[in-house]
């Protein structure tokens, strides 16, 4: 090559990349601000990671970005949701927290009466899940609380089928954040759900937690879906934001929930880090919004 010619192309090269420093790098995660959902998911987010943030600020906020559902909301709360057109994709207030569940009897007949009272309340405000749980093994052996939950969960299964509402047994990591917890894979879930044996219990894949116990995501998903009622989102490690500073691909995940059919929702459960929550949410969202 010539002088000349060397020149020439080094000139090119800088004229190039001078137009492109001031193009920004492309940010798969980005959305053009304020622009509307695709509409093919069901979004939904847990109010309790955005504490200190009222209820009814996050209904406004949710609102704006475009959607309309809150998880883990009680009767006691579900006017505020109401005043805002707001409704409560997963509702809670039956069961007796996380460690007593349903795999001890001796918490049965106070389960019971709690899922039979509130049943009908979601009923009549027009929603149609509550969260439940298996409660700690305490050590007692995974086939013992099987058939211990199974035993539970059926004699509330008249009443939610009488309703239209799912019970939907939550799965949760029992290395991190919930030691001794029963229900922490999803095989033991699934296991469950075929001894009910009702359209009307399923159970919360959250993606987080399952990630943690046992991986293989999206394998799980298209083997499994039909036992999934629900998902819960979050960033592994730290149960932060959802972007590229963790490790599950969630436009993946999601395609793959997506893929199986699946028309009910999903659900932001993640902890933000940044001072602004709401756009943590709404960033979280378009992630998800595929």
């Amino acid at each position: 090559m010539t002088d000349f010619s060397r020149r020439s192309n080094l000139k090119k090269l800088a004229l190039a990349t001078s137009v492109l420093g001031g193009i920004p790098l492309l940010n798969l995660n980005a959305s053009p601000a304020n622009g509307p959902l695709k509409g093919n998911v069901n979004h939904a987010v847990c109010h309790w990671p955005f504490n200190p943030m009222s209820l009814e600020e996050l209904c406004i906020g949710i609102k704006k970005i475009g959607f309309n559902a809150i998880d883990l909301v009680g009767p006691n709360n579900w006017h505020i949701l109401q005043k805002h057109d707001v409704v409560c994709s997963m509702c809670n207030g039956a069961d007796l927290g996380i460690v007593q569940g349903f795999n001890d009897p001796q918490y049965h007949d106070k389960l019971i009466q709690g899922y039979e009272e509130v049943i009908p309340l979601m009923a009549k405000a027009g929603y149609k899940n509550i969260i439940a749980f298996s409660g700690n093994r305490k050590g007692m052996d995974d086939e013992t609380g099987l058939k211990n939950c199974a035993d539970g969960l059926k004699k509330i299964m008249g009443t939610a089928e009488k309703y239209g509402v799912t019970v939907v047994m939550e799965l949760l990591n029992s290395r991190v954040d919930h030691p001794d917890y029963m229900c922490d894979k999803s095989d033991w879930g699934v296991e469950l759900c075929k001894m009910v044996d009702s359209e009307h219990l399923k159970l919360l894949y959250d993606i987080y937690h399952m990630q943690i116990m046992e991986g293989d995501l999206i394998r799980t998903i298209k083997k499994n879906h039909q036992y999934f009622g629900h998902y819960h989102t979050a960033g592994n490690p730290g149960r932060n934001e959802i972007d590229e500073t963790q490790e599950i691909n969630y436009p993946a995940v999601i395609k793959a929930i997506l893929d199986t059919g699946f028309k009910g929702y999903i659900c932001q459960e993640f902890i933000p880090k940044s001072p602004d929550k709401m756009a943590s949410l709404e960033q979280a969202i378009r992630i998800c919004d595929i």
